[in-house]
């Protein structure tokens, strides 16, 4: 074997999708510094928001997290009043859940995420926002 075997990992789809999805995230961060969330925070309590009270494994399956990446994700979300968190019926399961003050706090980053939502729609175009949210979808 040599090194032009490895020609075609030049071609990755997976470390692609990978950069790609790190440069969007700093994009979104940088439209929305200043309101104390970051991305993957609001996009976490606008799930909630939706889904109401959720299974933690059922959040990460959602976000595409493994479920101890999530539990991690959390901490800050719940130092800050904004989650919290609960036995269900089954104590083994927690479910999440957010607050009034994660409402508030989800509201005020809307606009930020709205003005970021929109530059990025124009700068992907509607193709690849409908194959991205296909790929998303396991379509």
């Amino acid at each position: 074997m040599n090194d032009g075997d490895f020609k075609e990992c030049n071609e990755c789809l997976c470390f692609a999708a990978r950069r790609v999805s790190r440069v969007v995230t700093q994009f979104y961060d940088a439209q929305m510094r200043g309101n104390g969330l970051r991305t993957t925070q609001f996009t976490l309590l606008a799930y909630l928001i939706l889904a109401g009270s959720a299974p933690i494994n059922a959040a990460a399956d959602y976000l595409g997290v493994e479920r101890t990446t999530l539990t991690r994700n959390l901490k800050p979300l719940l130092a800050l009043g904004y989650i919290r968190v609960e036995s269900g019926v089954d104590r083994r399961v927690k479910l999440i859940s957010i607050t009034a003050a994660g409402r508030e706090a989800a509201a005020g980053a809307l606009p930020l995420w709205r003005k970021a939502q929109k530059a990025m729609s124009r700068r992907l175009g509607p193709a690849a926002l409908q194959e991205l949210a296909a790929a998303a979808s396991g379509s």
